[in-house]
């Protein structure tokens, strides 16, 4: 009795179908795959070059009233929330006076960019020189020559406008800017280098930090100074030293004044006038300001030539006649002679008043004071934070300092700024303490700072930032619809399927084999029995 071994053919049909299945969905799958590859191999073929939007550039010349100085900036050609992530790349300062200087030479002025020019051109690639853009903005220095000049004013600018009409970078033109433009500008550039408007979170992407305040902005020049901040108090209501600031998607309102003639400069040149109104006969006038052991002579026309003297100018003067002032190294009579450039008395006793009757909301937060402000506090070995006894008793120690110690003390040694120091720790005391109303409370809260990282703390910087919201985002000429590192993620995606699916049907294939031998092995066997 034996068994007879064989397999009913509507099984063996249903075995080869369901075994076929599998294979046509990976086969179908590997096309699938195939298509996609040669598709986005032929955009790569149609698009040879991927390239990303690149770098913009800017050159911003502040033309300040003591000197110029020459910024290049960079920003990546897409923006972030319509305005350009700008950075410093360069900074040069030119040599010579400022450009207000000029007012009887005009066609002198743009001689002194030459050197700082040349340095720019190799900072800039040169083939990105015709479409980076130039701008000059002029501050007080230009100012008060415009209204005491408005001819030579013109003329230097015109001057220098055709000087920049002749290099390769795309000029913008040369303008006065006014001082709340100055101002605004310099609180734009101090919140903006210290990461108040925009950090990189964990994913590397720009957003708005969380829960940060902004910073003050106190800026010092030679000719003016400007204050600006926000304040949560309601101000005034149409009152002209508000401003509303947008920048990367938030709006910010302004408290910014600037004061014309406040500069260091020109706030000397009104004390030396006072000095001298309380010796109209004399030639020989005693400085307690100036170190003792140092004089210097001065023609009447260096004090009284301003328009910020112009209410000291005696009625009938020779510009040419001098006059000597001789130091006496008295801190607390500096002191009590520099409140004599302000007026206190205009605000009345007024909270909301800074001086000469200026509107000024109550001060609060952080600030940062640069340019004239963070030079004198280094003259007198202070930076960053600190008390105002600190402050004090450094003015006190460095106004007793003998002309001939003042070297050996001063790390660059210059006798224009040398022998002014002294009046300025006390004019700087004057305007923050008695003017802006800080107190010994909040004196700590402003920081004496020169840069931050790589970038100069000036309005400069601001400036440009409000710029490239004027200038169209970047766009290549050729521009790829998958970016690259997702195109070659696509790519690796869709050759591992391709690859799996290659590698499930030669196993099924070498399945089908081993069947199949097993089948005929199975049947030859049957047949034999």
């Amino acid at each position: 009795m034996f068994t007879v071994m064989t397999r009913q053919p509507c099984e063996q049909a249903g075995f080869r179908a369901l075994s076929r299945t599998p294979a046509i969905i990976t086969l179908v799958v590997l096309l699938v795959s195939v298509v996609v590859l040669v598709t986005l191999t032929l955009i790569q073929i149609h698009h040879p070059q991927v390239l990303p939007p690149g770098l913009k550039y800017g050159i911003v010349l502040d033309a300040g009233s003591s000197r110029t100085t020459v910024y290049v900036y960079q920003w990546p050609a897409e923006k972030e929330n319509n305005t350009g992530v700008v950075s410093q790349t360069f900074r040069c300062n030119v040599k010579g006076s400022g450009i207000s200087s000029y007012e009887k030479n005009p066609q002198d002025a743009p001689k002194a960019f030459e050197e700082c020019m040349l340095k720019v051109k190799e900072q800039v690639p040169e083939h990105l020189h015709g479409s980076t853009r130039i701008y000059l903005g002029a501050t007080a220095g230009m100012r008060l020559l415009r209204l005491q000049n408005e001819t030579a004013a013109h003329e230097v600018l015109e001057s220098i406008q055709s000087y920049f009409k002749s290099q390769p970078f795309d000029f913008r033109g040369a303008q006065i800017i006014s001082g709340q433009e100055e101002g605004v500008y310099g609180w734009i550039t101090a919140n903006y280098i210290m990461g108040n408007f925009l950090e990189r979170n964990l994913w590397h992407m720009w957003v708005h930090p969380h829960g940060v305040d902004t910073t003050g902005a106190l800026d010092l020049g030679g000719a003016s100074t400007q204050i600006s901040f926000v304040s949560e108090e309601k101000m005034e209501p149409n009152a002209s030293d508000t401003v509303q600031v947008s920048l990367y998607g938030y709006t910010y309102t302004l408290y910014t004044h600037s004061f014309q003639c406040y500069g260091r400069n020109e706030a000397e040149k009104k004390f030396l006038a006072i000095l001298l109104q309380s010796s109209p006969t004399g030639t020989n006038i005693s400085n307690p300001c100036y170190p003792r052991g140092y004089s210097t002579t001065f023609d009447l026309g260096h004090v009284f030539g301003s328009l910020c003297t112009e209410k000291q100018r005696p009625k009938s003067y020779s510009p040419s006649d001098t006059v000597t002032f001789t130091g006496t190294g008295d801190p607390r009579l500096c002191r009590e002679r520099v409140a004599s450039v302000f007026d206190f008395k205009a605000c009345q006793e007024q909270d909301a008043c800074s001086f000469d009757g200026v509107y000024q909301p109550k001060v609060q937060g952080p600030f940062v004071a640069f340019a004239g402000f963070y030079y004198t506090a280094s003259a007198l070995n202070l930076s960053g934070s600190f008390s105002l006894p600190s402050f004090n008793s450094s003015s006190w120690e460095f106004c007793r300092r003998t002309w001939m110690e003042l070297p050996s003390l001063l790390p660059r040694f210059d006798e224009v700024y040398a022998r002014s120091y002294c009046f300025s720790a006390h004019y700087i005391y004057h305007l923050l303490v008695n003017g802006y109303k800080f107190t010994e409370e909040t004196w700590p809260q402003i920081h004496f700072e020169k840069e931050v990282g790589n970038s100069s703390i000036a309005w400069s910087l601001g400036y440009m930032l409000s710029l490239t919201n004027q200038i169209p985002a970047g766009s290549t000429l050729i521009r790829l619809p998958i970016l690259p590192p997702v195109f070659m993620g696509v790519l690796a995606f869709f050759t591992a399927i391709a690859l799996l699916c290659l590698a499930f049907l030669l196993y099924l294939c070498s399945a089908f084999r081993t069947k199949g031998r097993s089948e005929n092995a199975f049947d030859q066997a049957v047949d034999s029995d």
